[in-house]
């Protein structure tokens, strides 16, 4: 990992020198812009090297949608075959030329960097030998720049959870640390969570069950884990997953529209989009309102019965065959329909049936 800390702390160094050769010495809103935009350029740069696996990844993912019916065939019809079943999806994996993996592939690439970013952070801390100040190609001058580089008067290296006597040794306030690390995590979890919902709100629920379960846990566990990880990551390390987020955001919707999902992608309607079309496992209405829904039913069957609010009963016919409510006159006639209790008369037979009665 050793190379990675130098990799990173050589592409923060080159955009501090980059942003300081251009913004102002002193700070600007109690923040040193220079030490911030250098975290910010730093995702910028990690995230135009890894665009194009960001694409393959959007196609992946639209490749396992659209032969989401082929792996439903195979389910059932090897369904308590486990190994026969993992053959033949392997089989099909090869034949349409998919990659489950590549679906997962860039957030694998940018653990790295992150834990590298997470580690150079910690590196700075004050009372460091010059050896350890120098670490990973920094000058002492450059050290003891970022060690106090402020966000809003809160220093980048420091956390939520700092104890009061580190913060005090980078003179720091205790409060506006707290102040300005909530308001990053809080900003991490939003847009860790909008990232996921945009995906699903424009590809829909997978009804694979095991997909779907994929998509619950980056739905709902990864913004969990950062609620509960947050308090403990250096300020300048929530500034980077911020800003990672919303160039995803800023990705994700320019992919999606240039390569929308496939038409026979074998998903169900996102539960997001109010009005939405309901599927055809949409849940029914439960508790009060499957009463209510159930008593409504009642009713209307009821007035079906006595008359009210159903087809209109005939009260009568008279003579020139016009009803007697004064609706349009029907044509005279006997009824062909039986009477009340009689036997059905069989055509055959009818007219030894009627020499008889004679």
């Amino acid at each position: 990992m050793a190379g990675i800390y130098w990799l990173i702390s050589k592409v923060m160094l080159f955009w501090h020198t980059v942003w300081d050769s251009i913004l102002p010495d002193h700070r600007v809103l109690s923040t040193n812009w220079q030490w911030v935009l250098a975290i910010v350029f730093l995702v910028i740069t990690v995230r135009v090297v890894l665009f194009p696996i960001f694409v393959k990844q959007i196609k992946s993912q639209r490749a396992m949608q659209a032969i989401q019916p082929k792996m439903k065939e195979l389910q059932e019809k090897h369904k308590g075959d486990r190994e026969t079943l993992q053959k033949e999806v392997m089989k099909l994996y090869q034949e349409e030329k998919v990659n489950p993996l590549m679906g997962c592939l860039p957030m694998f690439l940018q653990i790295p960097v992150f834990i590298g970013l997470l580690h150079v952070l910690r590196h700075l801390r004050p009372g460091q030998s010059e050896h350890q100040q120098t670490l990973y190609g920094w000058t002492v001058k450059e050290f003891e720049s970022a060690v106090d580089a402020r966000l809003f008067d809160a220093p980048i290296v420091a956390k939520f959870s700092s104890s009061a006597a580190d913060l005090l040794k980078i003179d720091a306030s205790s409060t506006a640390v707290k102040i300005v690390a909530a308001i990053l995590v809080a900003l991490m979890i939003t847009t860790t969570y909008l990232t996921q919902r945009q995906m699903i709100k424009k590809t829909g629920w997978n009804s694979d069950p095991q997909q779907r379960m994929i998509q619950k846990f980056m739905l709902y566990g990864i913004p969990f884990f950062t609620l509960t990880s947050g308090w403990y990551f250096p300020i300048g390390v929530i500034i980077y997953w911020v800003t990672n987020n919303a160039i995803t955001l800023g990705q994700q919707y320019w992919v999606l529209h240039k390569y929308p999902p496939p038409a026979n992608a074998n998903t169900t309607t996102t539960p997001f989009k109010a009005g939405g079309k309901q599927t055809a496992d949409a849940k029914q209405p439960s508790g009060f309102g499957a009463l209510f829904s159930k008593a409504r039913e009642q009713a209307a069957a009821q007035q079906r019965t006595n008359g009210k609010g159903g087809p209109v009963k005939a009260t009568g016919v008279k003579a020139n065959g016009a009803k007697a409510n004064g609706a349009a006159p029907e044509p005279a006639g006997p009824s062909r329909a039986p009477k009340p209790g009689a036997k059905p008369i069989n055509p055959k037979k009818g007219g030894a049936a009627k020499r008889q009665s004679g």
